[in-house]
């Protein structure tokens, strides 16, 4: 009874590191991070050395030992997979493999509250400081799965392994969750399409280290795909690597231009050439002439030497229906611009004619008006049309017989 009761030390609060600044300056604090801080070196972790030889001595009777280590100690010892020390944590990596490996009555319960954890970390939490760890002792535990796998297992792939990729600090266990995936597609290979799409359903999109890992894994499960589960993934997910092949960040062109140097790739890709090939022709050419990355560039041209060594006829006519796509498209670009010239134009004329029929009308009106003032005013000075009809109808003033002065 006393290695349950002492087994177990208490798990230490998730500690804030201290920062000093000077001695006329506060101290402050942060949270503690993983990547960058050094873990807390408990001496309490020396018990599970003891615990671990406990488990692997000869004479270790697991019939016995059931009575103590049950699924409370087993709920106990996960939880102390969120140590910040990596030496804690490794001892208890191998502690419960051997709590596995020994106690057949547990091992579906380890299984569901290892899947709790995650689920956990995924929707809840997005920290655990042990998630690498139990994904090493997954891996051990599906290469031991036996087939047909059964449906919960299929299940904890697809709604816990492949979700898990989207966590933001994929990079703290990537390789791990990897190798999982992979012993999935080796036992089952059937699960290869659902596993791609799967991926490119959470494929990255603003965040290129993710990117350049989501390639690395993809290029891992190429590396064990099966000719007939290629043929039924192949369209989207040249459709990606031909974005990846186009992203303006070197690390994720290079990345997915590295594919090609893979030789059974090459090989699923001969095969599939004439599918693969209009995928992927149209950014390569376009990277050809455009990327800034000289080496991407000397990448691409391998490439596309590669593709054309494996269909050359088919490459020719790409070419010229790139070529003749660019052209019409190079038309068709110059008509709008004309097109908005003239709209340009025929707007500026409008307003133009607008401005001067408005003057032209304030005009006329303001004509009007003065007529109208002029013939309700009645005595006031006639106007000149008035005058000039004066003039014509007065009689003519009396002229005098010239004669001598005095008579008339």
């Amino acid at each position: 009874m006393r290695l349950t009761c002492n087994t177990f030390p208490n798990l230490p609060p998730h500690r804030s590191v201290r920062i000093y600044s000077g001695p006329f300056h506060p101290v402050t604090t942060r949270t503690f991070d993983p990547e960058d801080d050094e873990p807390t070196l408990e001496a309490s972790w020396l018990v599970y050395e003891f615990l671990l030889r406990f488990l692997e001595n000869p004479d270790f009777q697991p019939s016995i030992a059931k009575r103590y280590i049950d699924q409370k100690f087993v709920l106990q010892l996960l939880e102390l997979f969120d140590s910040e020390d990596p030496r804690e944590r490794d001892f208890l990596k191998t502690i419960l493999h051997r709590i596995y490996g020994k106690f057949l009555g547990l091992r579906a319960f380890i299984r569901k509250q290892i899947n709790n954890i995650f689920l956990r970390f995924i929707y809840e939490t997005d920290h655990f400081n042990g998630v690498a760890e139990l994904l090493e002792i997954l891996g051990s535990i599906i290469n031991g799965f036996a087939l047909p796998l059964k449906a919960e297992h299929k299940q904890f792939l697809m709604k816990v392994l492949i979700p898990m990729h989207t966590a933001k600090g994929l990079a703290l266990f990537h390789a791990q969750l990897a190798y999982c995936v992979v012993q999935f597609l080796e036992k089952d290979p059937t699960l290869t399409e659902p596993v791609i799409r799967g991926l490119l359903k959470f494929w990255p999109k603003t965040c290129s280290q993710k990117e350049v890992m989501y390639l690395g894994e993809i290029e891992e499960i190429l590396d064990v795909i099966e000719p007939t589960q290629f043929k039924k993934i192949e369209e989207p997910l040249f459709k990606q690597i031909s974005r990846c092949v186009a992203n303006p960040h070197f690390q994720v062109a290079e990345r997915a231009l590295y594919f090609w140097n893979n030789e059974y790739i090459l090989s699923l890709i001969e095969e599939n050439i004439d599918q693969v090939l209009p995928i992927m022709f149209g950014s390569l050419y376009r990277i050809s002439k455009e990327h800034w990355n000289p080496t991407i560039i000397s990448l691409v041209y391998n490439v596309l030497k590669t593709l054309m060594e494996m269909n050359s006829t088919l490459f020719d006519e790409l070419t010229a229906s790139y070529k003749a796509d660019r052209q019409e498209k190079k038309k068709e670009q110059e008509r709008e611009e004309l097109w908005e010239k003239l709209d340009q134009l025929q707007i500026s004329h409008s307003g133009l004619a607008h401005s001067n029929s408005h003057m032209l009308h304030n005009a006329n009106a303001n004509n009007n008006n003065v007529n109208n003032n002029n013939n309700r005013g009645g005595g006031g000075p006639p106007d000149a049309a008035q005058n000039e009809d004066m003039e014509v109808d007065a009689p003519a003033p009396a002229v005098p017989a010239e004669g001598p002065p005095g008579v008339y």
